[in-house]
């Protein structure tokens, strides 16, 4: 089981929080995220346009009125040098149409940077270069990107707009590719977007589009986002409301993205909150449609929590805390059982969050 960090890590460092600040060409750049950094675990600058196809488009975007970043190599370098002491983790958005070129800039900037393949641009010059939301599209050529810097060891991200293609396929390919993170724009096709996703594949899930209020962040995050990120409502009030809140959370809950419960539309991270398979509810079809047979289930959750405090519970409903339900949900069987073994409720849910981590991997793999 992993450890009980309050956030997710990327790059091998533990992020402060789980917010993110999404690119926007001609507008993120250094500058932009260290105004905000206080309150941003990772940030992503660009886009930024790295072949001949792509640099003709942002100037073709450009004339139409349209902001857009004219930068070298060098002037990338000098931007990620800016955020060396920023306090978060760093994202390139690159647009381009050639793994050649995706190469070619991750050879430039190294390995302590997040590569994110812009995906997503739907300007009409872009997509007519053959980048942006024409990789959507031609799924096949994307997926080579990803595979070349994947075993090139660069991170990989692509930023994608939710409904262009079938998502959870898409997903999964890219997962297959070797990319780390799909970083989603839902667009206007909302949470139920996100648990789709989330049951395809085991990638870190950046969730884009109309987060500015807690209950949008907790929406997103309860459908299976990691992280949730910021575009043109990042602004520094904003952020800072969504951050203390997300902290309170982690701090109180002990799980700051728990899913729902199955029954009521969790993912599949919500196994972690089912009990015994013994009854006609949402959790066997769930397990026919992974693959996992009810016995398999069963002994996959006692061993996974062998020796934690969710192997105690004699006297809950299954003789085990492996089995019982999310902390929101009222039981005196399990609460006696925390309150006899001096378990808090949220170090309960840091548990739960680290069973469904080993249900996830025997799940994908």
């Amino acid at each position: 089981m992993a450890g009980n960090s309050r956030f997710i890590s990327l790059l091998g460092k533990q992020l402060k929080t789980p917010i993110v600040l999404s690119s926007m060409a001609g507008i993120t750049d250094a500058a932009y995220v260290i105004e905000r950094a206080e309150h941003a675990g990772a940030a992503f600058i660009g886009g930024y346009s790295i072949d001949e196809a792509a640099r003709n488009a942002s100037k073709e975007i450009e004339a139409c009125g349209r902001k857009e970043f004219e930068a070298s190599f060098d002037d990338i370098s000098t931007e990620l040098a800016m955020l060396e002491d920023a306090g978060v983790v760093a994202g390139l958005n690159l647009r381009g149409s050639t793994k050649e070129a995706f190469l070619e800039a991750a050879s430039v900037f190294g390995k302590d940077v997040i590569y994110e393949i812009d995906a997503h641009c739907r300007q009409p010059p872009m997509v007519n270069a053959g980048c942006g939301e024409a990789l959507l599209k031609d799924t096949d050529r994307l997926c080579e990107i990803v595979s070349a810097l994947a075993e090139a060891g660069y991170t990989v991200s692509v930023k994608t707009r939710a409904g262009i293609t079938d998502d959870k396929a898409l997903a999964k390919a890219l997962w297959k590719a070797g990319a780390k993170i799909i970083h989603v724009d839902l667009m206007d096709l909302g949470a139920s977007k996100l648990r789709q996703i989330r049951n395809s594949c085991p990638l870190v899930i950046i969730a884009n589009n109309g987060v500015d209020s807690p209950d949008t962040m907790m929406e997103y995050f309860s459908h299976g986002a990691d992280l949730v990120s910021l575009a043109r409502r990042a602004e520094p009030a904003v952020l800072t409301l969504l951050d203390r809140y997300i902290r309170a959370i982690a701090d109180e809950v002990g799980w700051y993205n728990a899913p729902k419960q199955l029954c009521r539309g969790g993912d599949y991270r919500s196994l972690a909150f089912c009990c015994m398979p013994i009854k006609q509810c949402a959790l066997l079809p769930t397990l026919n449609t992974i693959g996992l047979e009810y016995g398999a289930y069963t002994q996959l959750k006692e061993d996974a929590v062998a020796g934690t405090p969710l192997a105690e519970g004699s006297h809950t409903c299954f003789g085990s805390l492996a089995f019982c339900c999310k902390s929101s949900t009222p039981c005196m069987f399990r609460d006696m059982t925390l309150k006899s073994i001096k378990l808090p409720k949220n170090e309960y849910m840091k548990l739960k969050r680290e069973l469904s981590e080993v249900i996830m991997d025997e799940i994908f793999g």
